[in-house]
């Protein structure tokens, strides 16, 4: 049974879908199950993925990893995203975009950042 805002990603084609009309039993792409993402909150590897969260007065910061992500045309972050108790934040990115996005709604808002990085997929801020 699929939830409210969970994304998942076909192992085939590499298409990633957020659930926004939870219920369905099963997502299918490439008439195939799709993979449910569980993001990651660890960091492992040299790159960093972890969102690192900057709060302003009515705004907040969001930036890849305590030092900047690669950006490059093969292996970049798709989007970052702020949750709120009524509301998905998002902010898409390409290869020339810095690993980072400026999300207007106070800190005390936020619910949870994710991000998505096109090689090692899904990660979260461990709130």
């Amino acid at each position: 049974m699929t939830n409210l805002r969970e994304l998942y990603k076909c192992s085939i084609c590499g298409n990633v879908v957020e659930v926004v009309n939870p219920g369905a039993p099963a997502l299918v792409c490439c008439h195939q199950p799709m993979e449910k993402l569980e993001a990651g909150v660890t960091e492992a590897s040299t790159e960093k993925h972890i969102p690192v969260i900057e709060p302003s007065a009515g705004w907040v910061k969001v930036k890849v990893g305590s030092v900047a992500h690669p950006m490059e045309e093969k292996h970049f972050i798709r989007f970052i995203e702020v949750l709120t108790k009524d509301q998905v934040l998002r902010v898409e990115l390409t290869p020339n975009d810095p690993p980072e996005a400026l999300f207007k709604v106070n800190a005390s808002e936020v619910l949870e950042v994710r991000e998505y990085c096109t090689i090692h997929g899904l990660w979260k801020n461990a709130q």
